[in-house]
C-alpha cells in the first residue's frame, strides 16, 4: 500500500535520520516527494511511503510519537484547458513525466495517475492555468 503525506518537522527533529528509521524499524519504503529542510528552521518533506497496512500505520504513529507533523497530502494539480495554450513549458520541469505534448496535436495531456504533486509546473506556467485544488 501507498500513502503520500506531508512531514513537518519541528527545529529539533531536523537532524534524525528518519528515512532510515522507516525502513529499517518498518519495512517501510519512503520516496521523497518534495523536500525543505535546513538547519535551525522548521522543515517540511512530502514523501510517498510504502508498505504493509499495519507497518504503515506504526510508522506513522511513530513519527507523531517523534513531534513529527503528519498530514495526508490530497492536493491535485488542476489545469485550466480555458486559459492553457499547449505551449509545454511545464512538460520540461515535470519529473514523473505526467506532463507530454501528444506527438501529433502538441496538446498538452495529463497523466493525473502519474503525477506525483511536486508543483515544479505550477510557477513554469506562464499564464497561471496550473493550479493545486487547496
Amino acid at each position: 500500500m501507498k500513502k503520500r503525506v506531508t512531514l513537518t518537522f519541528p527545529k529539533r527533529s531536523i537532524h534524525q535520520p528518519i528515512t532510515y528509521r522507516l525502513a529499517k524499524d518498518f519495512n517501510v519504503a519512503a520516496n521523497i516527494i518534495r523536500a525543505q529542510v535546513a538547519p535551525n528552521q522548521v522543515g517540511k518533506l512530502v514523501v510517498e511511503l510504502s508498505g504493509d497496512i499495519d507497518q504503515l500505520d506504526a510508522a506513522i504513529e511513530w513519527l507523531q510519537e517523534q513531534e513529527i507533523g503528519v498530514s495526508q497530502a490530497s492536493r491535485e494539480i488542476l489545469i485550466d484547458e480555458a486559459v492553457c495554450v499547449h505551449c509545454g513549458l511545464c512538460t520540461g520541469v515535470c519529473p514523473s513525466g505526467a506532463l507530454t505534448l501528444a506527438p501529433d496535436t502538441f496538446k498538452l495531456f495529463f497523466a493525473r495517475s502519474r503525477c506525483i504533486v511536486c508543483e515544479q509546473c505550477i510557477p513554469t506556467c506562464p499564464l497561471q492555468a496550473i493550479s493545486t485544488n487547496l
